[in-house]
């Protein structure tokens, strides 16, 4: 006969079976990924483990950030979850595939990517939960949620996320928070310059939302260039900054982008990278 001897055709069904797991991990990933519009929604779907950093977690995060970051076709990142838990932070039980990145790569790409991300945090936020929750550039919580440094309660420290947290709060409330590891109220977590709004649970898309309006209307590079500047201006010398911004300047006002950004502008017309609304 022409096709493959009978021999090689047996070791399917034990290979479909060896597969089966694969393809359930591949159905229910870590996080879920949709683009529409312009808007990327990466949504932490492990709500059975509270969204926790564990490999298969960060990974999938990982990958899908760094891939939103590289997509023309992705303006805005909006990063939420599913469950009662945005992220609870370290997964201690430490089960499934080994991590390929570690929080401080997941920190780096949020700040170091060209997009924006807004955070739509529908849940609480522990531990390394809030470094991930205060490394979105914009975000917004359910008032009805907690937050809380709660590592000192279990023996450990809330080290890498001090490096995202420290700039953002006064060194009173920091102090407080990470050494109690006592869990606040949401609004607290705004009050102390954390994040940025605290909405009751039926406001949280249309904040949501309205923030994304106006994030879409910044130029693709412009975006990125004041990015860079609210992530490395404040840790450069005075001359240095002065030097390195006046680099960032020029470069904008000689681009494409802003010749038709200031041509729009003067036409009173939407810039050209403005989506189109819908109709």
């Amino acid at each position: 006969g022409n096709g493959p001897p009978r021999s090689l055709l047996r070791p399917i069904a034990p290979l479909a079976s060896l597969l089966a797991p694969m393809v359930d991990a591949a159905a229910d990933p870590a996080t879920l990924l949709s683009v529409e519009a312009g808007v990327a929604t990466i949504t932490l779907n492990r709500p059975k483990e509270k969204n926790s950093l564990g490999g298969p977690m960060l990974n999938s995060l990982c990958d899908n950030l760094k891939a939103c970051m590289e997509d023309d076709a992705v303006r805005v990142i909006v990063l939420t979850n599913v469950g009662n838990t945005f992220c609870a932070g370290a997964n201690l039980k430490g089960v499934g595939e080994a991590p390929r990145y570690s929080l401080v790569d997941l920190v780096k790409i949020m700040h170091e990517g060209p997009k924006p991300i807004v955070g739509r945090l529908n849940g609480h936020c522990l531990g390394g939960g809030v470094g991930i929750a205060a490394a979105c550039d914009v975000s917004v919580i359910n008032e009805t949620c907690e937050l809380g440094f709660t590592e000192v309660r279990i023996g450990v420290s809330p080290a890498i996320i001090s490096v995202v947290c420290l700039p953002k709060m006064s060194r009173a409330d920091a102090a407080e928070l990470m050494l109690s590891g006592e869990k606040v109220p949401a609004a607290h977590a705004v009050k102390v310059g954390l994040l940025n709004y605290a909405v009751a649970p039926g406001e949280l898309d249309a904040k949501v939302n309205e923030i994304i309006s106006k994030l879409v209307r910044g130029g693709p590079s412009a975006m990125a260039a004041t990015k860079s500047l609210v992530y490395r201006v404040p840790s450069m010398p005075l001359e240095e900054a002065f030097k390195w911004t006046a680099g960032v300047s020029m470069k904008c006002f000689g681009s494409q982008e802003a010749q038709q950004g200031i041509m729009a502008f003067s036409q009173k017309k939407d810039a050209p990278w403005v989506p189109k609304p819908k109709l």
